[in-house]
């Protein structure tokens, strides 16, 4: 079939087609204007006055579509630019301290091959010392203060500036990445290594972005829930261009424009290289960034030139070159910044136009221009940046600031690609670095190995100055607090309800941690403390009765009528909500967690967060999240429910974890439990809040997990060592029903598992006479890490037996141990137990079916588990030879497939 041609017109529509004109003859005058524009003075001017027509239009109100990327300019000219409030002589020369003292403490650890990084801070220290200086609030006012995400990179300014304010000592910054000792400082910004001062840990690049957003969203949280006035606080989130390649990075912009945090700040140094070299050599990384933010609908303030690039404005009528350094691609602006006069005039000033723009300018000022006239160096541009950032309203804000990488370091580090593996001056560049800050550091200080540590002294003139500037602004930045507040006063009520069982009533585990949950956000004491946190699934886990009772956040309440309203568990958004629906994203969970896990340490307000997620999108999506999360000492419940491998089948591979307590046994925060019981949830929660929100709390959080599969839940055994056993991490369930039986075997289950080994305990008793004891093991990792304990005591000479050696010490028989986990999750105690062991698992790609068809196919249903007990036996003579072969043919097909 050959379709129609359609008339060129028709290609010309667009979406306004589709509304009325009122008057067409305005519109066609309009448009004949704009082509007489065109013809008469050429099309750069017919876009500029556009552009004044749409600022205009802006300026009085009108809805119109914003521009997503603009000329390659400053946000704000020089004419526009705020009074600079400071003493700029005396922060020229504290930044020159700070310059030099970084560069000596990272060429002193380089000469070791600690290595570290020069050039990152070099291009930035005016991005911070401006803030420093001028707008980062301290925590002495109201214990909150503003919130730093320093660039990891430049952490050796940092430290420079703290050596300054004197908390820090030279013998502290000369240990500088040597840490073994414990009084060396870390390579970046991790508060479990210094506590502090750093709050927040930004180096594994892509999650500050994103940790600060949610910051600024959980301060708003904090805020609408009457939990703390956070209105003073602002966090600042300091970034590099190329780390705005992590999908992180940009993974929450619309969540910040959606909730209109005018709280939060991007900074992001320009300075056009990654780590290898520029972050895009054939386009402008700037233009894009304006363009992602601005689709975003957040402030753009592009900081991109110095004040000499005034006189060019001036000298440039006809927007030739402007014109020029739109097209100008990236790599090419780099190389401009490390060439001389003649190939600028040559390669950048062609033409009639731009030459008549060169003409004018000297040698010395054409150099300046791309070897040092960039915003981000230069004080005043930086402060007319913040100080609009800081004065918008209703968005975030993006501070774009051009710089150089390598900056004040000399010709052989600026701008060269190679200068992020650029680790030492050599003596001759200390002797340049001195003279180009302008340091009284005298000949005789840099003849010797190494360049000296220089502080003018804390009676000085540039300490003073400096201390009264951030006293002013309420105390020393960053600085991380944390003013002890235990939380003791739990209601025990909904600890004893889970405790008594469930009677006939089949709940699943997931269910009967929600219940406790809810019952304890009912807590008059502490309830309002608790942050439930779910990635748009909280229906699947039961929690919608939290919707109409604790209501779901939303800085703008609810502006509509819910299509359920008229049903009991309707949904209802609050200002004021306390759970968190998060939408489909785990990485943004998490974020939200981690803001509300160190609230007791960021706003002095300790916050209970409960984030509860399929399990397999907990450790395998969000890792590197949680171990930021232990960096910061974050502290709360993660709960991957739908746990296991064989319980989520209808959901196949995707949605099937066997590996979440493996790779939460890699975190040495993590306190990890698959509890199999309500009553075990009660007594490891309860243990928990007392661990981490007591007295002495702990810098821990507790992984739960917990299942989808409903089954009557037990009354709690009598006895206190139940109880120990459960925190422990091991108990005798169900003891053999004839304990003194020649055949004799011990059952470690976990979770779900220990339904399948109760069925076998019966199977064996009744089939092949065969006993056995039921352990709970509520801690494969707890178990461990006490045995490694253990082992360290006795290496001290101490005597000291692991927990699960005691507890299984003279059991008869081998021990099998089965869970719905992988095998290397149960085989991390085989070491520390006495008897033979051996352990079935669910090993592999996860896949659909039937609960029971998928055990059968992973060789952990009850019948497996009874064939894999008989071989054990069999081979130490328990019981004849052919028993394994007659139980194979009994049992069949229930045993599950070869694979």
């Amino acid at each position: 079939m050959t379709l129609p041609e359609l008339p060129a017109e028709t290609f010309r529509t667009s979406e306004l087609d589709q509304l009325p004109d009122r008057d067409t003859e305005e519109t066609a005058e309009w448009r004949a204007s704009l082509d007489a524009v065109i013809e008469r003075a050429g099309p750069e001017r017919a876009v500029y006055l556009l552009r004044r027509v749409h600022e205009h239009a802006a300026r009085v109100g009108l809805a119109l579509p914003r521009l997503v990327s603009t000329d390659y300019l400053n946000t704000i000219p020089t004419a526009a630019q705020p009074a600079f409030p400071g003493d700029l002589s005396m922060e020229t020369r504290i930044t020159a301290l700070n310059r030099w003292n970084a560069a000596v403490m990272v060429s002193r650890g380089s000469r070791l091959g600690l290595g570290g990084h020069i050039s990152t801070y070099a291009s930035a220290a005016w991005l911070y010392e401006v803030g420093f200086q001028h707008f980062f609030r301290g925590k002495d006012q109201d214990g909150s203060g503003d919130q730093l995400y320093i660039q990891g990179h430049a952490s050796p300014g940092i430290y420079a500036r703290v050596f300054l304010e004197g908390r820090l000592s030279e013998q502290q910054l000369n240990g500088f990445r040597r840490e073994a000792d414990g009084h060396g400082l870390p390579s970046y910004p991790h508060p479990r290594r210094l506590p502090w001062l750093w709050e927040f840990p930004t180096v594994s690049m892509g999650l500050g972005p994103l940790a600060a957003i949610y910051q600024a969203r959980f301060n708003r949280y904090l805020h609408n829930r009457g939990i703390k006035d956070t209105s003073g606080s602002r966090v600042w989130a300091f970034l590099g261009d190329g780390e705005m390649d992590e999908p992180e990075s940009t993974a929450a912009l619309t969540l910040a424009a959606r909730e209109g945090l005018d709280n939060l700040v991007f900074v992001v140094n320009c300075n056009l290289q990654r780590l290898d070299g520029p972050v895009r050599p054939n386009s402008k990384i700037v233009q894009e960034l304006e363009a992602r933010f601005r689709g975003a609908d957040w402030n753009v303030v592009k900081a991109l030139w110095g004040q000499a690039w005034d006189t060019v404005w001036q000298r440039d009528t006809d927007g030739a070159v402007v014109h020029r350094l739109d097209e100008l691609p990236d790599a090419q602006l780099q190389t401009y910044a490390a060439r001389d006069a003649a190939y600028i005039r040559a390669h950048f000033f062609t033409g009639e136009k731009l030459s008549a723009v060169a003409a004018g300018l000297t040698d010395a000022q054409l150099i300046d221009l791309f070897a040092d006239s960039r915003g981000g160096h230069e004080p005043l541009k930086v402060h007319a940046a913040y100080r609009a950032a800081v004065e918008h309203r209703g968005q975030p804000t993006v501070v774009l600031a051009q710089t150089i990488k390598g900056h004040t370091l000399g010709p052989e580090f600026q701008s060269r690609n190679a200068n992020h593996q650029m680790k030492k001056l050599t003596m001759e560049q200390f002797r340049q670095l001195r003279d180009t800050l302008r340091l009284p550091i005298p000949d005789s200080a840099l003849r010797g190995d190494e360049a000296p540590f220089w502080h003018p002294g804390e009676d000085s003139d540039e300490a003073r100055y400096l201390r009264e500037r951030r006293a002013a602004l309420g105390g020393p930045v960053p600085v991380r607090r944390v003013v002890p507040r235990a939380l003791t006063r739990f209601s025990p009520s909904p600890f004893r309800a889970l405790e008594k069982g469930s009677g006939k009533q089949e709940i699943a585990t997931t269910m009967a941690l929600i219940r406790l949950v809810k019952d304890l956000m009912r807590d008059k004491d502490t309830g309002h403390r608790w942050v439930p946190i779910v990635p748009d699934e909280a229906r699947t886990f039961g929690m919608e009765s939290l919707f109409p009772t604790a209501g779901i956040y939303s800085p703008d309440g609810q502006t509509y009528e819910p299509v359920d309203i008229d049903q009991l568990l309707h949904y209802r958004e609050a200002r004021n909500g306390q759970l968190i629906d998060e939408g489909i994203t785990e990485a943004g969970s998490m974020a939200e967690f981690t803001a509300a896990a160190t609230s007791y340490a960021t706003h002095g307000e300790p916050m209970i967060p409960f984030y509860i997620f399929y399990a397999m999108f907990g450790f395998q999506r969000t890792g590197d999240q949680l171990w930021a999360l232990a960096d910061q000492m974050g502290r709360g419940f993660v709960v991957g429910a739908t746990a296991g491998r064989t319980t989520m089948t209808g959901e196949g591979l995707q949605h099937a974890d066997g590996h979440s307590h493996l790779l939460a046994s890699t975190n040495p925060a993590a306190v990890s439990y698959d509890p199999a019981f309500a009553y075990e949830i009660a007594v490891i929660v309860e243990e928990g809040l007392r661990r981490m929100y007591g007295p002495q709390a702990e810098d821990v959080f507790y992984y739960l997990t917990v299942y989808n599969e409903p089954k009557q839940q037990p009354p709690m055994p009598q006895g206190p060592a139940v109880r120990e056993g459960i925190v422990r991490g091991i108990y005798r369930f169900r003891p053999a029903e004839s304990p003194d039986a020649a055949a004799r075997l011990q059952l470690l289950a976990s979770g779900t598992a220990i339904h399948w080994a109760l069925e076998a305990q019966e199977l064996l008793r009744s089939h092949w006479d065969v006993h056995a004891d039921v352990w709970s093991v509520t801690s494969w990792t707890e178990l461990r890490r006490d045995a490694m304990r253990a082992d360290e005591a006795r290496l001290r000479g101490e005597d000291h037996t692991p927990y699960v050696t005691r507890a299984l010490a003279g059991a008869p028989g081998p021990v099998l141990a089965v869970s719905d986990w992988m095998r290397q999750v149960p085989d991390q105690i085989s070491q520390w137990v006495e008897q033979d062991y051996a352990s079935l698992g669910t090993d592999g790609f996860g896949l659909s079916d039937t609960r029971d068809a998928v055990r059968r196919y992973f060789h952990v249903s009850a019948e497996s588990i009874v064939l894999a007990a008989l071989d054990r036996l069999a081979r130490e003579g328990a019981v004849p030879a052919g028993t394994v072969a007659l139980a194979r043919e009994r049992y069949g097909r229930q045993a599950g497939p070869v694979r």
